[in-house]
């Protein structure tokens, strides 16, 4: 048998999603905030940015406030990246003094973790562990003062290493259905795949942004043959094609060939670009809501936990022990996301049928922190 929680088990209504706009209602809004946090217009800041920190550090000292008690004074960080996660600790540490554990699974190395400066980074989650047990060393008590932030994506949930690829199969299905409604009886899985694949990699990170919105119009345009296969990969090898807004100018100047769903869809694209909306594809991200929800707990409780992790997207284990026991001594839990809100809540269509946001979804629970 699993153990079954939800996130909000262990972090209530305090998680911002991409669009930095907090859960719970009693927090700030960053409209409320904006030129507060250092920026020049009302934007969301990507989270290596030093607004993004910012913001992040009022919404904690708004929890601490809400729960009646004096300021914070320190911050625990937990994440999955070192360089997004790393860098967006850092940026908080300019604000409280901080301690971060970067962890990820990877079973074909030895055992590893090592300090670099305030930071921790172990190649077992279960080096969790050791984190909760340098810290104190660090002068950092577990105390009411104390917020511990977790960054949920391939952290908290699906944790990286051990149950990452099921958080990206829910994307991908999501992008392969859109294309599909949108192409109907001319959709050609291969020719997706071939596309889609290919260009999701690293090397290609200058002309995607590592954005998944621009990645499946991408896909669907050049699927769609608005900007043919053979043109496209020409284009990038000879340094034809540098940018994303590129590619949309070119499919603009040949709407006359699109179908009427392709032309909704490269209109909700370049309308939402136009407001600098960093989540353009909204009509994908609404569909990776229900696909990514479809493989929380869907499988039976006695199914081994290899196919469990193969199969759904579950909770880390020893995360959530971490923040019930520091929870449980007084610490403020928070959870951020980088995953786009349209991708994490509900429509209220959706919503008022049931429909849950993520971190209110029941999931299984994988893993156990070792003291």
């Amino acid at each position: 048998m699993y153990r079954h929680k939800t996130l909000a088990d262990f972090i209530g209504d305090r998680v911002v999603y991409r669009n930095l706009e907090p859960a719970d209602p009693a927090l700030p809004r960053l409209a409320g905030i904006w030129q507060e946090i250092g920026l020049d217009s009302l934007r969301v800041p990507r989270k290596t940015e030093p607004a993004y920190a910012a913001a992040v550090y009022r919404f904690l000292q708004a929890a601490q406030a809400d729960r009646g008690l004096l300021p914070l004074e320190r911050l625990l960080f937990v994440g999955d990246t070192p360089m997004n996660d790393g860098t967006a600790a850092r940026n908080l540490g300019q604000y409280l003094p901080m301690r971060g554990f970067i962890g990820a699974q990877k079973l074909g190395q030895a055992e590893q973790v090592n300090i670099e400066g305030p930071l921790m980074l172990a190649n077992r989650w279960q080096a969790l562990a050791d984190f909760l047990e340098w810290v104190p060393t660090e002068g950092f008590p577990f105390d009411e003062r104390t917020a511990l932030l977790l960054d949920l994506d391939k952290t908290t949930l699906g944790a990286r290493g051990r149950n990452d690829k099921v958080i990206d199969r829910a994307r991908v299905t999501a992008v392969r259905l859109t294309v599909e409604e949108l192409l109907g009886g001319g959709f050609d899985e291969a020719a997706f795949r071939s596309v889609y694949d290919r260009l999701n990699q690293l090397e290609y990170h200058p002309f995607t942004a590592d954005n998944q919105d621009y990645l499946a119009y991408i896909s669907l345009m050049v699927v769609a043959e608005i900007y043919p296969p053979d043109r496209l990969w020409a284009d990038l090898e000879h340094g034809r094609l540098t940018g994303f807004k590129q590619f949309v100018t070119f499919c603009d100047a040949h709407q006359k060939q699109m179908s009427g769903g392709l032309l909704a869809a490269h209109r909700e694209v370049t309308g939402n670009m136009a407001k600098a909306d960093p989540t353009p594809f909204k009509s994908f991200r609404y569909r990776e809501y229900h696909t990514t929800v479809a493989l929380m707990n869907a499988l039976s409780d006695d199914v081994t936990e290899a196919d469990v992790l193969a199969g759904e997207i579950t909770i880390t284990g020893e995360i959530a022990n971490a923040a019930e026991r520091l929870a449980a001594q007084g610490v403020l839990t928070f959870g951020l996301s980088d995953k786009p809100d349209e991708a994490s809540l509900p429509t209220p269509e959706a919503a008022a049928q049931g429909a849950l946001p993520l971190h209110h979804v029941v999931m299984k629970v994988v893993g156990s922190l070792v003291s």
